[in-house]
């Protein structure tokens, strides 16, 4: 194990944006053995050291948020456009579904099964002509750029995908294919 000096402690303590309480908070050490380390006025303890490294170490791991995993561009239509265009996105991607957006906002999404369920119903008399406004079901959850990574596996539990937005608008998207490669890739 590398022993750092008190002046490498403070660099990388200082580095992070840590004042000495975060630091000795995280570490569950008291603010004054911090700067008494710090100042190279006390030998401190090896544990006592592990800790610290241990919290300068983890705080210097990137952490994985929806807007570093997301992709862009979203795949995804407008309420105002053709049913037909809609069937036509998907299969230039080879996906089954897509997010409707008006001016950037989710308003919901469009399905292959939607479009099936609706042209064998035949209740409304549509045609491929008619929009998506009259196709779309509920969209597809969002969460904002800066949500940790946690957070996008539970909703990923329960849908495809998940819209990361910024600003109130849609940045990007995350789908259960984007959450497995980053398994694998770990």
């Amino acid at each position: 194990m590398h022993i750092p000096t008190p002046e490498e402690i403070k660099a990388r303590r200082e580095l992070l944006g840590l004042k000495q309480t975060d630091l000795a908070e995280k570490a569950g050490i008291s603010q004054s053995m911090v700067a008494r380390i710090e100042r190279g006025s006390v030998d401190p303890r090896v544990s006592t050291l592990r800790k610290i490294v241990a919290v300068l170490n983890a705080m210097e791991r990137p952490r994985v948020t929806a807007g570093r995993l997301m992709h862009t561009p979203v795949i995804s239509v407008d309420s105002d456009d053709t049913i037909t265009h809609a069937v036509d996105i998907m299969g230039k991607y080879g996906i089954s579904q897509v997010p409707v957006l008006d001016d950037g906002r989710p308003v919901g999404s469009i399905s292959e099964s939607a479009i099936l369920n609706a042209i064998n119903n035949r209740t409304a008399h549509r045609s491929p002509g008619d929009q998506v406004r009259y196709y779309m079901e509920s969209g597809f959850p969002t969460v904002p750029h800066d949500t940790d990574i946690e957070t996008v596996i539970r909703i990923l539990e329960h849908h495809h995908a998940v819209l990361v937005t910024e600003g109130g608008k849609v940045a990007g998207v995350i789908t259960t294919h984007d959450l497995i490669s980053l398994m694998v890739n770990r």
